[in-house]
């Protein structure tokens, strides 16, 4: 009796060791189509470095930046759904074919600033785009969280400062080959002109397009001035919203002490790349103004302006989009919490 008892703890722990073996041997492949200069590798970075230390070394990450593991969207997504790639970064262009309501983030002039996008877009509105995401495939691909890749979309143009919607009237506004950005052009009176980014130096150079809707820090990344564009409108219309993608599968596989790690990694991930934007962007726009670049900011009347002039581009969304009245009224909502809470809190730090 006591042989058969000493033979079956040992079993048991062989076993243990074994299954303590194998849970310490998970390797999440991780990827976004960009590169070492970019604040989603600032993010993965953080990542990286707290689920391995968290997990004590049960889980390893592995970055890879650019086409590595997939080249775009379509093709990496497909890579999350069959798990091949554990974790991916994309715009919401790069979702939008599988995904089209996370376009909601592209819409102007719905949060003012970062304090309120950064209270906003965690919590409810995520878990929304992450049941909607979930249904759509299968219970196949997860949103993680949504962070920043380049802080705020801003109207640039070779032509001529810009300070009212009248401004943009006729102008050649380069756009992606997607309706709401063409839409959203059109609905400002200039005319939207889809150019690859890898040829838009080029147009900018030869006027096929006067001007585009960019981040500062891609703008001087790109050296777009040298292209001719001198004149930067900071009427943050759209905040630069990076959708981080995991297998579902590679997630509920984990045991829930590391999907609580991973889960808390992708909190660090996001709260670097809340912040990588804001340092980097300091310089980029002295450098564009050193560069002979007009910096105009607009008053708050002007960009009230803009705003009732872009207004009719929500019903076109909530009408036009799958899905897209859900995720615009998500959006409304933590958007309204938000600001909210924010004068609330500004209120007590004031008096």
């Amino acid at each position: 009796m006591l042989k058969t008892t000493l033979i079956s703890l040992t079993l048991a722990a062989m076993f243990g060791a074994a299954g303590q073996a194998v849970a310490q041997d998970i390797t999440l492949r991780a990827t976004a189509n960009s590169n070492e200069n970019d604040e989603d590798y600032d993010g993965l970075v953080v990542f990286k470095n707290y689920v391995e230390s968290a997990s004590n070394g049960a889980i390893a990450v592995e970055i890879y930046m650019g086409t590595q593991l997939c080249s775009n969207g379509a093709e990496c997504l497909q890579g999350i759904a069959d798990g091949s790639i554990d974790i991916y970064q994309t715009t919401s262009g790069g979702a939008a074919g599988i995904f089209p309501y996370v376009q909601v983030l592209d819409l102007p002039y719905l949060m003012k600033d970062d304090r309120t996008a950064e209270a906003a877009l965690p919590g409810t509105f995520t878990k929304t785009i992450r049941d909607m995401a979930l249904e759509d495939s299968g219970d196949k691909i997860r949103l993680m969280t949504i962070g920043n890749t380049g802080g705020w979309r801003n109207f640039a143009n070779t032509q001529k400062r810009v300070q009212t919607p009248a401004d943009l009237d006729g102008m050649k506004i380069r756009t992606v080959v997607a309706d709401l950005p063409q839409e959203l052009v059109t609905t400002l009176g200039a005319s939207p002109t889809p150019i690859p980014w890898p040829e838009l130096f080029t147009s900018l150079q030869t006027g096929v397009v006067e001007g585009t809707k960019n981040g500062i820090t891609d703008i001087m990344s790109m050296k777009f001035p040298d292209a001719g564009l001198k004149y930067l409108t900071l009427d943050g219309h759209a905040y630069m919203a990076a959708y981080w993608w995991m297998s579902n599968d590679s997630f509920m596989a984990l045991p829930e002490d590391l999907r609580r790690v991973v889960v808390d990694g992708f909190y660090a991930l996001q709260q670097a790349t809340f912040a990588s934007p804001k340092r980097k962007s300091i310089q980029a726009y002295e450098d564009f103004v050193a560069n002979g670049g007009d910096l105009y900011v607009p008053t708050p009347e002007e960009k009230d302006a803009f705003a009732e002039a872009a207004a009719p581009i929500y019903d076109w969304f909530k009408e036009n989009v799958d899905g897209g009245e859900a995720a615009f009224s998500a959006l409304q909502d933590a958007v309204a919490k938000a600001e909210e809470d924010i004068n609330a809190m500004r209120d007590q730090e004031i008096n």
